[in-house]
């Protein structure tokens, strides 16, 4: 069992009916003193409790919450010899589901007693790390909004997403993919790492945390009949077949915006921008699972 830290977002997640350090207990106290659990208390402080854990030497510092705390964790991590584990309690949990962490809590705990230890690669927009999605347009426009909507979970994203659906409309860009330049709208410009944003809605079915390239899928626009299409393709997996969006493999790239879109790491919505350099660090993090 290694020494593992648990980094524990006490607000993630639509439901919390669980004693989270009573169950970790039950699963890990056996060996007193080879695990701590340290609260998050603001956005941004999960990075410093994981960079200081693995400098005290800690094996595995574990994210327990959702996307964005595994976000933070992950950062903290980067360039350092701890992996990174993950124990789902977030919305969407999507880098857990590509990674098939068990979403029960009691399962993922029994397997991150003894985990395998392996490597992932990790994504950047304009120098922030991700190690899931980020994107430009509507699904950063959502992102937005769904932060503001005062409760999370599904049917929340669901309203939100349906609810700003009828308001959003494209930007103009310049977007250079390894060298290949396409004039286009973006309704969404998403670079994927792992397959999936939450809730088995994939993106990108075929991406691959391990191949040193990120899968970008390109919709120019969202009419309803295409809309219906691109929905029922991410949540049959099959999206690149439906003939809704447009795809490339890359290891880098460059947009331009002819104004200012949103933009989102990990479904945390950071701003809006004109220029963007998104680029993947090969096999950057150590992630146990």
């Amino acid at each position: 069992m290694p020494k593992t830290c648990f980094i524990l977002n006490p607000i993630a997640g639509p439901s919390r009916r669980y004693d989270m350090p009573a169950l970790i207990a039950q699963h890990f106290g056996a060996l007193e003193g080879n695990y701590e659990i340290r609260l998050t208390q603001a956005a941004g402080h999960a990075v410093e409790l994981a960079r200081a854990a693995s400098a005290e030497g800690f094996e595995v510092v574990a994210a327990v919450g959702g996307d964005g705390t595994i976000n933070e964790v992950g950062r903290g991590l980067l360039g350092t010899a701890a992996a990174l584990g993950i124990v789902p309690q977030g919305s969407g949990n999507g880098l857990a589901r590509h990674l098939k962490v068990p979403l029960g809590l009691p399962a993922a705990l029994r397997r991150l007693a003894t985990p395998d230890f392996s490597r992932m690669d990790v994504g950047t927009m304009n120098g922030h790390p991700f190690f899931c999605t980020a994107g430009l347009g509507f699904d950063a426009h959502v992102s937005q909004h769904f932060a503001l909507a005062g409760s999370r979970g599904l049917s929340t994203y669901l309203r939100v997403t349906l609810r700003e659906y009828r308001r959003y409309l494209p930007v103009p860009v310049r977007v250079e993919l390894d060298g290949q330049v396409e004039e286009t709208n973006c309704y969404v410009l998403a670079f994927a790492n792992a397959s999936q944003y939450g809730n088995n809605a994939y993106i990108a079915p075929l991406a691959d945390l391990r191949d040193g390239l990120l899968d970008v899928c390109l919709i120019d626009a969202l009419p309803v009949i295409r809309a219906m299409k691109v929905s029922l393709g991410m949540a049959l997996g099959n999206l690149p077949q439906s003939n809704a969006a447009e795809y490339f493999r890359v290891a880098r790239g460059r947009v331009t915006a002819q104004a200012p879109i949103g933009f989102h790491v990990d479904g945390d919505y950071l701003g809006h921008d004109i220029e963007f350099v998104i680029d993947l660090l090969p096999m950057a993090l150590a992630v146990a699972v």
